[in-house]
């Protein structure tokens, strides 16, 4: 059966996008058959992290009914189907998002997992979105303001029958104050599937018009993407040693002796 899965944040700015573009390229690069499909038809964004803007069909087309969704899916980096949204604002007349679900049945089968990349928010698109999938992924900032928002996404998903599969800590930095994976599952009530640092090639890679994975492939962000793909994927994960503090290694020194 073809797992279906949305990536939702609640929150804009969490990097969303960038996971769900970057986790579709880890999963085909371990010989999954991947489908990514941008659902933000208004702030649409995918298809320029991929390097595939200005497609001539894209979802905005489909759910004008002026184009057939399997127009609209384009072959992107490491054979990844993408089906873009599109970011013309006179393509926008007409469209109505609730074409979407259909839309997507009509070529569920084109993968293995079928990703969907939900606008930020909760609002009519975002909600259509998650209920077209049986999966729902967070991605989070370690930050109060975006896991309230990310907890409010989660118990919608859930009211719309999603299964809430775990979240993505992303944009970590090394500093005081911020919430750990640890905190963050437990008030999501959600394993924390990967933990993504903050890494400035991010942004290089969008300046290039490249995926960060293919186009800085040992960033600190790119190997954590990769791990968060082989652990959605059931395969086994390298995890790293817990860092330990300079007073701890003392201590476990002493106790040796």
């Amino acid at each position: 059966m073809v797992r279906t899965i949305t990536i939702a944040s609640g929150k804009g700015g969490t990097g969303k996008t960038t996971i769900a573009a970057n986790l579709a390229i880890a999963l085909a690069d371990i010989g999954i058959k991947v489908c990514v499909l941008d659902a933000d038809i208004e702030m649409a964004n995918l298809e320029l992290i991929l390097g595939m803007e200005n497609k001539r069909i894209t979802l905005l087309d489909v759910l004008a009914d002026r184009a057939d969704i399997k127009d609209a899916i384009y072959i992107g980096p490491k054979s990844v189907l993408v089906i873009p949204s599109g970011i013309s604002l006179e393509k926008l007349r007409n469209v109505d998002p609730e074409k979407l679900k259909d839309a997507i049945k009509k070529i569920i089968d084109v993968a293995e997992i079928f990703i969907i990349d939900a606008p930020a928010g909760i609002g009519k698109d975002t909600l259509i979105a998650i209920s077209s999938a049986r999966e729902c992924l967070l991605v989070v900032n370690p930050d109060i303001s975006s896991l309230s928002d990310a907890l409010k996404t989660k118990i919608i998903a859930q009211r719309l029958g999603s299964e809430i599969i775990g979240a993505v800590l992303n944009r970590v930095e090394e500093t005081t104050g911020k919430l750990t994976a640890q905190e963050v599952s437990t008030i999501l009530e959600v394993p924390v599937m990967g933990v993504v640092p903050e890494d400035k090639n991010v942004r290089r890679a969008g300046i290039y018009g490249e995926p960060l994975i293919l186009r800085y492939p040992n960033s600190p962000a790119s190997v954590a993407i990769k791990k968060l793909a082989r652990k959605m994927a059931g395969l086994p994960v390298e995890e790293e040693r817990e860092k330990r503090s300079v007073i701890s290694k003392l201590l476990g020194g002493l106790l040796r002796k």
